[in-house]
């Protein structure tokens, strides 16, 4: 397993301090700089030790309040570091949506990995197989939503001399032009058969993502979740789960209806085998300021708690044209952009150090390389100041950055997460 904190800090990382140049993350973490003063450059993404630990508390305690494993999607961060915190706040593994995840998974010691994705690549498979072979101690279960994604499955791993069977999912399709999975219980009973019939392959449960479903609101969701448990239902009826499996998985669950999940799970009957129901939700760990700030199951269920946004973008101005105008020095490279734009929130004073709202301050735009900023009447911003943004979609704000520093609410920067992406 790569020792992370052995990793020597270098050019390769934005924003890290100049003179930190061939220390280790580790020397540099214990050094407990400041990252105002301490001599890190603009722009800066910054993760609140603070609002991560509490996430993940929360998360994990919701999870066990509903009787719910908790395998979260690990695309969000792709910091194996942040995988471990998840681990030790009750997660039963870490989600996967392509086989290079599941690949960085494995080489930081991940045990348990579900793949969110039907796994056709015979150069994947047989990587896995071998994984499979090797450790005993792996559980890996992956999506079948087609027969002949089982068909090409059954080959690869066959030819590939595989002894451990690959533990799979029927995924049930959220609705007619939603994403992945097959859309009728009619389809996935024709996948379950191909399953059947194959060598490699053994059907463990069934599993989609309701975030897909059309037009979604709660009841559309519900009606889809209660399909899906359905399914489950049905199929260990007819006998389709071998008793060696041990446990059924019914596995959902983004992070914009885990409440509804967490519903409609609670109502699965009893089966022949216990049932693992497997939540997924993945943007929490960071939270953010816009996108799953409106999203958050915890805004329908208030009473249960709320997230709080860990990203903090600190970009500095570097021009201020005209009254109205100003640009600092972060752009499309470093901030998610996809959904949202930045949210000024705070100003740090280029003269004093002094802290204050970003009232009158915008983001309007962002180029490669700078944020288009307006300010109102009477905005204090000038050259020089730290302008401290929020941002929206976690995951896409992660992958622009491979070493993010995890700051205390005094400016201390207690660690570093390495990104793999």
């Amino acid at each position: 397993m790569p020792d992370l904190a052995n990793e020597r800090v270098d050019h390769r990382f934005k924003a890290l301090p100049p003179d930190a140049e061939g220390l280790t993350v580790g020397e540099l973490a214990a050094q407990r700089r400041n990252l105002f003063t301490g001599g890190f450059t603009t722009p800066v993404l910054a993760l609140s030790a603070e609002s991560v630990e509490h996430n993940l508390r929360l998360l994990e305690t919701y999870a066990e309040r509903h009787g719910l494993a908790f395998a979260p999607h690990g695309k969000t961060s792709m910091a194996p570091q942040l995988f471990d915190r998840q681990l030790a706040h009750g997660a039963w593994g870490i989600t996967a949506a392509v086989p290079h995840q599941a690949r960085v998974y494995r080489a930081h010691g991940i045990a348990r990995i579900f793949l969110a994705n039907e796994l056709v690549d015979a150069v994947a498979l047989r990587w896995l197989a071998a994984e499979l072979d090797a450790d005993p101690g792996f559980r890996f279960v992956c999506y079948v939503d087609s027969a002949r994604g089982v068909e090409l499955m059954d080959e690869a791993l066959s030819a590939a001399g595989a002894t451990r069977p690959v533990d799979v999912v029927v995924e049930l399709g959220a609705g007619e032009g939603a994403r992945t999975g097959a859309r009728t219980e009619a389809d996935c009973a024709a996948v379950a058969d191909a399953v059947a019939a194959s060598g490699t392959l053994r059907l463990v449960g069934v599993a989609g993502y309701e975030g897909e479903v059309p037009d979604a609101d709660g009841e559309r969701v519900r009606t889809w979740l209660r399909r899906l448990t359905a399914l489950a239902a049905r199929f260990d009826a007819a006998g389709r789960f071998d008793p060696a499996i041990g446990e059924i998985v019914v596995s959902a669950g983004g992070s914009a209806w885990f409440d509804a999940v967490a519903e409609v799970f609670s109502e699965v009957p009893a089966l022949s085998l216990p049932v693992l129901r497997l939540l997924r939700s993945g943007a929490y760990v960071s939270h953010d300021d816009g996108h799953y700030r409106k999203l958050t199951p915890f805004n329908r269920v208030p009473d249960e708690g709320a997230l709080e946004p860990a990203f903090r973008l600190w970009s500095q101005v570097v021009s201020r044209p005209t009254p109205e105008q100003a640009f600092t020095n972060a752009g499309k490279r470093d901030a998610a952009h996809d959904l949202h734009l930045p949210e000024a929130q705070v100003v740090r004073d280029g003269r004093t150090g002094e802290i204050r709202p970003a009232d009158g301050i915008t983001v309007t735009g962002l180029s490669d390389q700078h944020a288009w900023v307006r300010t109102g009447e009477g905005a204090a911003l000038e050259v020089g100041d730290w302008l401290g943004m929020g941002l929206s979609h976690p995951c896409t704000a992660f992958d622009k950055w491979q070493l993010i520093p995890l700051v205390e609410a005094d400016g201390t920067v207690v660690d570093y997460v390495r990104t793999f992406f």
